[in-house]
């Protein structure tokens, strides 16, 4: 594994990022530090009251609140953010929200370089890297750019409070799926796997205290620190197998994020744990089990996590194609692979089989 040398760089630009509960109430501060004056608050349909509350807060300092944010940024959704970017001549945008909203927030950032302030509502992490997926014509394509990169995060855990059980279950799988192929990544350093390390473990030890008590905010601040640390490793490395299957089968299926991630997750673990076992002992380790791949499936059954992709609502029929776009493009992972062994790994995750 790559090593500390002289010159060595973390990667990533300076990014502010704040824990404080009732911050949502303050962002007066964060805009002043950018030197911006007219935000637009983003959300997704869902979420409208949360971002009318900054709109609130913020007087006539909100550009206005566009609340159109949908799952895997769709591009003509995009469109219709900047043509209120330009009528509300906004000069930031604060996205309140999961990954969809702070996608879209991303998305104007890459088209305009205007600056972004984001609170996150969910672990999903996307708030910690300079990575863009966006959605056109059913095909998710991403991209990394520094200027996609939030400049402002703001960790307010009584946003997170609410957050249901469900959706705070899948919501965290996804973000432990960054540091479990970060562990293993080309790119993988001292500083990312420690980072990764610490990620899993603020989950594996938090979630059951949420679980048993979901208002809990001590415990969804520490769940929220390890969304911050598992953000930080996508931010870091380059991933692998793992992303690639889940942004073909939400972009080409449009599957909800967060499940897709929580059900695929032990099954291209357990894929590359033949190839890469020693560097995926130690979460094997965490989760008191004799493999990675099966802590992992065992964890989100314990916790009521989705297990089968056709609970979904995929078709077996969808299968072959899915496997036929995962491999059309090549892109490293520590493990080759073909249709067939993807296909394999599919079926294994469409029926729920423990790896």
């Amino acid at each position: 594994m790559p090593v500390f040398h002289a010159g060595f760089d973390p990667a990533g630009q300076v990014v502010r990022v704040r824990f404080e509960r009732g911050a949502r109430r303050d962002l007066g501060q964060e805009m002043d530090a950018l030197g911006v004056s007219r935000a637009l608050i983003l959300t997704t349909p869902q979420q409208v009251a949360q971002g009318q509350e900054i709109v609130q807060s913020l007087g006539d300092r909100a550009a206005g609140l566009f609340s159109g944010a949908a799952m895997h940024t769709p591009v003509e959704v995009t469109e219709e953010a900047m043509a209120e970017i330009r009528a509300s001549r906004a000069d930031c945008t604060i996205a309140i929200g999961g990954g969809s909203t702070i996608g879209l927030g991303k998305a104007i950032a890459y088209r305009t370089n205007l600056p972004q302030i984001v609170l996150p509502t969910t672990y999903a992490g996307s708030e910690a890297t300079p990575v863009l997926g966006q959605t056109e014509n059913g095909v998710k394509t991403t991209l990394k750019s520094p200027g996609v990169q939030p400049e402002v995060v703001v960790y307010d855990a009584d946003l997170i409070a609410t957050l249901p059980v469900d959706l705070t279950v899948t919501s965290a799988l996804n973000a432990m799926a960054h540091s479990v192929e970060g562990l293993y990544a080309r790119d993988a350093s001292r500083l990312s796997s420690a980072l990764a390390l610490e990620g899993i473990r603020a989950f594996a030890e938090g979630l059951p205290r949420v679980i048993a008590a979901p208002t809990d905010v001590v415990a969804r601040e520490e769940t929220l620190f390890g969304a911050w640390l598992c953000g930080t490793v996508l931010a870091q490395v380059g991933m692998a197998l793992h992303h690639k299957l889940c942004h073909t089968l939400g972009g080409t299926l449009n599957l909800p994020h967060a499940e897709t991630h929580a059900i695929v997750l032990p099954h291209t673990t357990a894929f590359n744990e033949f190839v890469a076992g020693d560097r995926l002992r130690p979460v094997a380790d965490l989760l008191g089990s004799d493999t990675a791949g099966g802590g992992l499936f065992d964890l989100a059954e314990k916790l009521g996590a989705p297990l089968a992709l056709k609970s979904l609502g995929v078709s077996e029929s969808d299968l072959d194609r899915v496997a036929e776009l995962a491999v059309q493009n090549s892109y490293w992972n520590p493990r080759a692979f073909e249709r067939d062994a993807v296909r394999a790994l599919l079926q294994d995750a469409y029926e729920g089989k423990r790896p």
